[in-house]
This record gives structure tokens, C-alpha cells and sequence, in this order.
């Protein structure tokens, strides 16, 4: 059974370009939003497995929208083009598994957050 995913980044393009990759490596994109607000409703409303999210988004920080979605039991995997030694302590904090640059992104790099092969 596919692990269930939504993607949160206020680029579309990006959202596309993830759900296409994700769904290649075998994950089942269940939702896509583009902002903290639309990622916590989203979340409550379909309870995926893992939000992928990013760090910066139009009306919120998303280290804060992790820190609410740890809070209520999803895995969090936080996403940026900026690398991880520029947001460490921020990452560690938001109760998130963890940080994978924007051009790292791979199913393996998933897997690995989230402790399966």
C-alpha cells in the first residue's frame, strides 16, 4: 500500500513537479496546497502519512505549520531550496522528522526520514 502524501508549496510548479516524481517512486499524492492554511485543513481532512512542506510560505512560517501538524501525530519532512545548515535549529525545533533541500528530493531521501527501506 502506497504511503499517503500532501505536498504544501505556494509553487505550483513544484507541487507538479513533486507529485510527479513522488508517485513515480510509489507514493500516493493525496492532496497539494499552497499555503500554512490550506495545509492544516487539508491535513485534518485527509490524514496523510507524510506532509511534505516547505520552510517559506505566503501567509506563514512553515516551521510554525509543522510544530501544529507534529502536534496533532503527522510526519513532517520540511523542504527549502535554502540548504540544511542555514535552518538546523529551526528544523530540529518544529517537531518535523527532518530537511531535504528542494534538489534532493528522492523517494530514498523519504524513506530514509521516515525509517523505511
Amino acid at each position: 500500500m502506497p504511503l499517503s502524501v500532501v505536498v504544501v508549496d505556494d509553487h505550483a510548479g513544484f507541487r507538479r513537479a513533486a507529485r510527479a516524481f513522488l508517485e513515480l517512486e510509489g507514493f500516493a499524492v493525496v492532496g497539494e496546497a499552497s499555503d500554512g492554511q490550506a495545509a492544516l485543513t487539508l491535513t485534518q481532512e485527509l490524514r496523510p502519512q507524510l506532509v511534505l512542506l516547505d520552510v517559506a510560505l505566503p501567509d506563514a512560517s512553515g516551521f510554525d505549520i509543522a510544530r501544529q501538524l507534529a502536534a496533532d501525530c503527522s510526519n513532517v519532512i520540511l523542504t527549502s531550496t535554502r540548504e540544511h545548515d542555514d535552518l538546523g535549529r529551526r528544523v530540529r525545533e518544529s517537531g518535523a522528522l527532518g530537511f531535504i533541500p528542494k534538489d534532493q528530493l528522492s523517494g530514498f531521501a523519504v524513506r530514509a526520514l521516515l525509517g523505511r527501506p
